[in-house]
């Protein structure tokens, strides 16, 4: 047994008071005058000696209420295998408040269990210690140390939230604030339903703490989520009916059948079907999806699940726009077949303009840029073209036949693209056509022997390097590149190996095959944004840069709220950083002026705690190792007196004073019943 406060063991001095009484007591006399004492000697010495014996034995009553009373105050315990820390204590509590702990346990939450073994942790600790709550909110008010009273408060404060952290993340925040105070005892706890896909502390070690987990398990282990959604098409064009591809998955041990999915659109809540999921499957699912308006649009696709919720609904938010823009950009005489090709299709504007009077600033508006026919390209005119491919926007080359070969060298090189080699004046005939790729993907019905392919009097040969990630839409019989196509970033370039010239190329004339691919050219641009962002992972969003003007700043305003995010212009793009402002799923309008949409934007909640995965306490502490220790109770089980035990061994001060008081009892009782 040892003693927490062993200074105090020197008030067993004061044992000597009680005795000294007796002493003196026992030492008193009266004298009582009679007549006759032939009967008083049996009585004196029969009361004598009753007397005595009570009085040893109220002596004894007081010298143990006294002993053990000094002894509460000394605080014995029994230790364990830890090392018991004298002095105040720095304590830090992370609640884990994500979905996931809104999933039941004897029909109560697990983040109000969470909050009341919080609660128990923090009463187990004395009123000198400093405590942090943290929660997956990361707030600022719990970045701090404050006294047990005010920790207790923030407790109760605490919420389901969205947010979702990786586990040593939390332990990265509850080192920084331990360590920002002057104390050296320092101990955090984490308490949570340790889903596998977020407990990442394995190899989290640190000496300068003490990390104690505290597992919670919900009763139900299931959930249906919406995962994600999609366009077929990459763009969605007007009076079009597209399809859109719905994800759920199934995270149980038991089928889902007859999940009613719905769609919200326009208004209007239809239904769109039933689907029926196996067991810990994912399946995938179309929905019919008819544009009737320009303009931005909105919907949101939902089922019905309990208890977790928060992944039974997705928001997405596109754009219809009333044209598709096309850019020429020509050296002498722009194409007329090229003309033609956009002239007959009324979604599309085209414009032309000579390399000479480019306006640059106007690249971002286009979805496609044809450079067509250009002896040389500058390197002004080089780098927008990057810039613009690399935001998002597609490019298509023909080169002049006679091109500067080292200017088309320098501009292809900073793709990068495999770069012109010297022209040949050799026919050749177009043998494949890659109908897996975007651009002739599902145009023709039968691409066989009846299609007629290009035919070329002349061509540049290519440079073959590996690394260039070139991918052949359409190539010679001998395997060589007619067309290709290659990623950059966000956009693509697509150069094709002879020009645009009817004398040498009959592709424009090819009305089966030029059309489609300008077609599909341009609506596979990537400048397209996202039809939904994923709350605490997309931080920056981006959007057009609309104004010239320093005063004028983007807003954000969604759900009751409105905030400034903040800004980053490069170029004709602006990057906000939302800084965790979007705390709720659903749809957010970006704007300068209070009547002047710019942009919608649909929040989905972050689906990582969908699947419904925990360590139980045995792997838990096996995946853990040394690194931390486990707590394991059951729900009945108060938390505050297991921590006790566990920082100061088996603490007897209890007992110590139960038995002082039941000593001072029993001298009360002898005093006021053993009567002489």
């Amino acid at each position: 047994m040892q003693f927490l406060y062993p200074a105090f063991l020197f008030a067993l001095l004061s044992l000597a008071i009680p005795v000294i009484i007796h002493l003196f007591y026992f030492r008193r006399f009266k004298k009582v005058y009679f007549s006759n004492v032939r009967f008083l000697k049996e009585i004196k010495e029969e009361t004598s000696s009753r007397s005595r014996l009570r009085n040893l034995i109220v002596l004894a009553m007081r010298l143990l209420a006294l002993l053990f009373l000094v002894l509460a105050f000394a605080q014995p315990f029994i230790p364990q295998d830890v090392e018991v820390k004298q002095g105040a204590k720095a304590v830090s509590v992370f609640v884990d408040n994500s979905f996931s702990m809104s999933a039941l346990s004897q029909d109560v939450p697990l983040v109000d269990r969470a909050k009341q073994r919080a609660r128990e942790i923090v009463e187990a600790y004395s009123i000198e210690d400093q405590f942090q709550v943290l929660t997956n909110d990361f707030e600022g008010r719990h970045q701090r140390l404050v006294s047990r009273e005010d920790a207790l408060a923030l407790i109760d404060e605490i919420g389901v939230s969205p947010a979702v952290r990786e586990l040593s993340k939390v332990l990265a925040r509850q080192e920084q604030t331990l360590n920002s105070g002057k104390y050296t005892n320092q101990v955090a706890y984490i308490i949570s339903d340790f889903q596998r896909n977020i407990t990442d502390i394995g190899n989290y070690a640190d000496s300068t703490f003490e990390i104690n987990l505290v597992p919670l398990q919900s009763v139900q282990e299931r959930n249906i989520s919406i995962d994600t959604a999609w366009f077929e098409t990459p763009v969605q064009l007007l009076n079009q009916t597209d399809q859109l591809v719905v994800r759920v998955s199934n995270y149980s041990g038991e089928n889902a059948e007859n999940i009613r999915l719905s769609l919200q659109y326009e208004g209007q809540l239809k239904p769109v079907g039933e689907l029926s999921v196996p067991a810990n499957s994912t399946v995938s699912d179309t929905v019919p999806f008819t544009i009737l308006r320009t303009g931005w649009h909105e919907a949101r696709l939902q089922l019905t699940d309990y208890p977790v919720q928060f992944d039974d609904s997705y928001f997405l938010a596109f754009n219809v726009a009333e044209k598709i823009k096309v850019l020429n950009i020509y050296e002498n005489t722009p194409n007329r077949y090229l003309q033609s090709a956009f002239a007959g299709i009324s979604y599309f504007e085209a414009k032309s303009s000579p390399s000479r009077s480019l306006d640059y600033s106007r690249f971002a508006e286009n979805q496609l840029i044809v450079v067509d026919g250009l002896r040389s390209i500058s390197s002004g005119l080089a780098a927008e073209l990057l810039q613009y491919a690399r935001r998002g926007g597609n490019v298509l080359v023909f080169p002049a036949k006679d091109a500067d070969l080292m200017s088309y060298r320098s501009f292809l090189t900073a793709f990068p693209a495999n770069e012109l080699m010297a022209f040949e004046n050799i026919e050749r005939q177009v043998g494949s056509i890659n109908t897996q790729e975007f651009v002739f993907n599902d145009v023709f019905e039968n691409a066989g022997a009846n299609l007629k392919l290009p035919v070329t009097k002349g061509n540049f040969k290519f440079t073959n390097y590996n690394n260039r990630k070139e991918e052949q839409l359409l190539s010679y019989r001998d395997g060589s590149s007619f067309l290709s196509k290659y990623p950059v970033e966000r956009g693509h370039l697509y150069i094709c190996a002879a020009p645009m010239n009817e004398e040498i190329n009959n592709l424009p004339l090819n009305g089966e095959i030029f059309i489609p691919m300008l077609y599909k050219m341009a609506l596979s641009s990537g400048q397209k944004r996202p039809i939904a962002y994923t709350l605490g992972v997309d931080e920056v969003v981006s959007a057009d840069h609309r104004t010239t003007s320093t005063e004028m700043v983007y807003k954000f305003k969604g759900l009751g709220e409105e905030f400034i995010p903040q800004q980053r212009i490069v170029g004709s793009t602006v990057f906000l950083t939302l800084n965790e402002e979007v705390k709720e799923a659903g749809f957010y309008q970006l704007f300068m002026q209070s009547d002047t949409i710019l942009q919608k934007m649909a929040f989905n909640y972050n689906r990582k705690e969908s699947e419904l995965d925990y360590y139980n306490p045995t792997d838990l502490q096996t995946w853990v190792g040394d690194n931390a220790k486990v707590i394991d109770i059951n729900d009945n089980t108060v938390l505050t007196a297991k921590i006790e035990e566990r920082s100061k061994g088996v603490t007897l001060w209890r007992w110590c004073v139960i038995l002082a008081l039941l000593f001072l009892a029993a001298e009360v009782l002898l005093l006021r019943f053993w009567k002489l």
